[in-house]
């Protein structure tokens, strides 16, 4: 399997009192899966790490059901440690999902041993053949993977990695490297996919397209047809957008805030993230319109 496609990593909707919204959830799935090619759950802007394992369990299942085949779902997996990561992989193949992948154990900080040895975990608790990605955020796991270990990850069956490093040298790197030998190399973000395209991407990973599927797919699309001039447009207006985000605190909050102002589905972040204020809405609304996407 190699990921293709606009795969946003999707928010998890929560109600006010911290509860997983499910009904929030079904909204968001039936939306996106008619205007993207994939999901990407519980991962980071998925709010993984803050949920416990049975919730993540509930709405990695629950998506997967909602996306009733129309959309491959990837559940992330990723945790402090090699049984609960396993066990969430277990799991999410058990519930029809198309792969995993998991961000590198973080809080402690592991030598490239201790990473193999989490990742071997994970395939042991998958069918033979099932994909398991590496997550690479060195931001949120707290260290780097350096590239005998990526190559030894590579050699022991995981299937490819998520680049969320948001360095397109290491992503290029990363092409290089694998790419002869089938190492499903994807973009973590949509800041740099003019840039990743021309480096053979195929996939990427974007947090804005939970709330406006249709730039991300629309820039995708160029891409993938070579149209590098109007994709370069499409990369621009999608890097502006960006910018706008950190009007609510962090792209995180303003995914949940854009959701709302387009009507699609009114839910809160879970604490310690905290919901954009009033005013921080008003003027990423206002800064939206003024850029003409909504």
């Amino acid at each position: 399997m190699r990921l293709y496609g606009v795969i946003p990593p999707m928010v998890t909707p929560f109600k006010e009192n911290g509860d997983v919204d499910m009904e929030g959830l079904e909204k968001l799935v039936h939306f996106l899966r008619e205007r993207v090619d994939g999901l990407f759950v519980c991962g980071s802007y998925g709010s993984g790490p803050l949920m416990n394992i049975d919730e993540r369990k509930m709405v990695a299942a629950r998506a997967i059901e909602l996306a009733a085949g129309k959309v491959p779902v990837i559940v992330h997996t990723g945790s402090a440690s090699s049984r609960e990561a396993a066990q969430l992989s277990a799991h999410a193949a058990s519930m029809g999902a198309a792969a995993v992948s998991a961000v590198a154990p973080y809080y402690f900080h592991h030598n490239g041993d201790g990473v193999l040895a989490y990742y071997r975990a994970i395939l042991d608790a998958v069918p033979t053949g099932f994909p398991a990605y590496v997550y690479h955020n060195p931001r949120f796991s707290g260290y780097e993977i350096d590239m005998k270990t990526m190559e030894q990850l590579a050699d022991i069956g995981i299937a490819g990695v998520k680049d969320a490093t948001f360095d397109i040298a290491k992503f290029s790197a990363y092409k290089s490297a694998f790419a002869a030998q089938g190492f499903d190399v994807v973009l973590g973000t949509e800041s740099m996919w003019l840039s990743a395209r021309a480096l053979g991407a195929e996939a990427f990973i974007p947090g804005l397209a939970n709330a406006f599927p249709e730039l991300c797919t629309k820039m995708h699309r160029e891409g993938m047809h070579d149209d590098y001039a109007n994709c370069r447009e499409s990369q621009f207006l999608v890097n502006k957008v960006r910018e706008l985000m950190y009007l609510a605190g962090s792209t995180q909050q303003a995914v949940y805030a854009m959701l709302s102002i387009r009507g699609i589905v009114r839910c809160a972040p879970r604490s310690p993230f905290l919901a954009a204020s009033e005013a921080a809405t008003h003027a990423l609304e206002r800064s939206l319109a003024d850029l003409g996407v909504l």
